[in-house]
């Protein structure tokens, strides 16, 4: 599926409303009434649109992670929500591929990763579709539901994006 990512408009907001998938299930969030900061912020996101017509699929979002004090270190973690109609249809993997692709061609990172609930096979097969690696399993780390979750981490480096 072609894609096209856009910033975040707040006639958006109405129709981005997530909690609707079994790996979303964060309980009683408050509606979102501004769109997205920034594209570089700490915490940042785009809307995912159909490449013609732009309808709103979803949206893609990231927070920046550091490992160890060198600035190089840093990061963005991304995560993605698609509207119901639109999973299923390669959407979610063009738009964690289209967000990859923004941070290696405008920044200076060497990764960008993801982590995704152990059951969540869609999601782990979007990312590797994506040009992603599982890396390992983080125990524990995702309060939902009423308990913690086990996720898997994926990574994608700057040489994997060029080759």
């Amino acid at each position: 599926m072609e894609i096209a990512l856009r910033p975040v408009v707040a006639e958006d907001l109405p129709l981005l409303v997530g909690g609707d998938a079994p790996y979303d299930d964060f309980g009683p969030r408050p509606p979102r009434t501004e769109p997205y900061p920034s594209v570089l912020r700490e915490f940042g996101g785009m809307a995912v649109c159909e490449a013609a017509g732009g309808l709103l699929l979803g949206s893609v979002s990231w927070i920046w992670q550091q490992w160890g004090p060198m600035p190089e270190s840093r990061n963005p973690m991304i995560g993605i929500w698609l509207r119901p109609e639109a999973r299923g249809r390669g959407a979610g993997t063009a738009a964690q591929r289209a967000v990859a692709d923004l941070f290696f061609r405008h920044t200076t990172v060497n990764r960008v990763e993801a982590t995704t609930d152990v059951e969540n096979i869609a999601e782990q097969r979007a990312l590797e579709k994506a040009g992603f690696t599982r890396e390992g399993t983080v125990r524990g780390a995702q309060w939902r539901s009423g308990a913690f979750h086990d996720c898997y981490s994926y990574s994608i480096l700057r040489a994997d994006w060029a080759a």
